[in-house]
């Protein structure tokens, strides 16, 4: 039998939907099918997008075909997310989430049976931890660029309607599109500061600066760094009792409610006390100080753990504005597997307030097999970090080796004991601890 003659062949041809080729896509056509499968909000750019830029390779991994993008937005109930109990905000967090998820799903059943081919991605968890990205498709920027709303000072995406109360999904297209959306032409964000009262590790500042280190460090507690911490603290316990010295039984608790359900956030404070988008700003226009009172200080007032890393902005924070919190010193979950990680990582784990009243240069050479020179400066609460080239006039030198410089990285390798080893070696023992203190492990 020819390929010709196969029952299969000949079935397919005689449909008379032909998969999508080149012909650009009706992008009306294709919100029609995501907001029929549940989207609240969408919006369609092409994958040359420039600002995407950064993560095309990361996309391509995930779906090599694609052409365009199209961003999704679902609400989520205001008022549970709202709630100090986190037990009620993340429920709705996951059960939102996983509305995303099954609405990006759904619509890429449908656009596959009128032969648009397309690839959904992970609204949130789980990721790629084998990976230095462990999220391959950064949703906020695809939806800013979408016109699906803006970035507030709490790095979440405001909704034009919804406000802070949205999470976002993608779904990638293996067509073009005749038409794409933009940007919306304001933000939605008050700049009410609202979320820098609520946060309780001090991550939003006021003149709009994010520590990321210490937002992820709390926030995200149950999903990420505590684990490897807590499976650590059980192989080096010598008995139950050593056990229940290291480990808190109300930590043990958390371990097997994330394992057996799934892991909640520990704050998100920030889109709780959010007033912003069309929908949500009624109440806080009528009685400003009924929103703060009924919104705000009941998170602010909650006496909870707040988990930190030590000798951080954050602990000086829940000590000074929050001493009715509780202070549990952790350590990071972060893994830097190369000095490209490593370059990354300095922005998002910048202490500000460590660097206070620091001005100086620092040049980093990395020997070994991945050889790398890099200029950080540090300028009070500024920070620029320069790869690759060596600029200006150094105060500080650190030469080290690569993989000895990021096992130390990963806690894996005592500094000391690198210097003692001649494996990392300075210039100014005081300008060296100011460094380190700027970047906590």
């Amino acid at each position: 039998m020819s390929l010709d003659d196969h029952p299969t062949v000949r079935a397919v041809r005689a449909r008379s939907s032909q998969p999508v080729h080149d012909v650009p896509v009706s992008s009306e056509l294709i919100k029609e099918i995501a907001r029929n499968c549940g989207a609240d909000d969408v919006g369609i750019i092409e994958f040359e997008r420039a600002a995407i830029a950064p993560q095309r390779d990361f996309i391509r991994k995930v779906y090599g075909r694609t052409r365009s993008l199209l961003a999704i937005a679902c609400h989520m109930n205001r008022e549970p997310v709202r709630s100090p109990s986190r037990s009620v905000a993340n429920e709705e967090f996951h059960g939102t989430y996983d509305h995303v998820n099954e609405t990006a799903r759904a619509i890429v059943r449908a656009l596959d049976e009128r032969g648009i081919p397309a690839c959904n991605s992970v609204a949130a968890f789980p990721m790629e931890m084998d990976l230095p990205r462990i999220m391959m498709v950064q949703h906020k920027p695809i939806a800013v660029e979408a016109g699906l709303g803006r970035m507030g000072i709490h790095r979440s995406v405001i909704h034009p309607k919804f406000g802070s109360f949205v999470l976002l999904g993608t779904v990638l297209l293996g067509c073009e599109v005749d038409a794409h959306d933009h940007p919306i032409d304001y933000n939605p964000c008050l700049e009410c500061k609202l979320c820098v009262a609520a946060c309780p590790v001090g991550a939003i500042k006021p003149d709009g600066g994010f520590d990321f280190l210490s937002c992820h460090t709390h926030n995200y507690h149950d999903f990420l760094g505590n684990f490897t911490q807590w499976v650590e603290k059980v192989a080096d316990s010598k008995d139950a009792r050593d056990y229940r010295a290291r480990v808190p039984r109300t930590e043990t608790l958390n371990i097997w409610q994330s394992l057996s359900f799934k892991p909640g956030y520990k704050a998100a404070y920030c889109i709780s006390a959010c007033p912003a988008g069309e929908d949500v700003i009624g109440p806080f226009l009528s009685d400003r100080d009924a929103h703060f009172t009924e919104v705000v200080q009941p998170l602010i007032d909650k006496d909870e753990f707040v988990y930190v890393l030590p000798d951080t902005d954050a602990e000086d924070t829940v000590t000074r504005r929050f001493p009715h919190k509780k202070v549990q010193r952790v350590t990071s979950g972060r893994h830097t597997g190369s000095l490209q990680a490593y370059i990354f990582s300095l922005s998002l784990g910048f202490q500000r307030g460590r660097a206070r009243g620091l001005d100086f240069v620092t040049h980093l050479r990395f020997t070994g097999a991945s050889a790398l020179d890099m200029t950080v400066a540090i300028k009070g609460r500024d920070l620029q970090v320069v790869p690759g080239r060596l600029v200006g006039d150094a105060a500080l030198t650190i030469t080290a080796d690569t993989q000895a410089w990021l096992r130390v990285q990963n806690r894996d390798l005592d500094l000391a004991d690198a210097i003692a080893s001649e494996l990392v070696s300075h210039n100014d023992e005081k300008l060296f601890a100011a460094y380190m203190r700027c970047f906590p492990l």
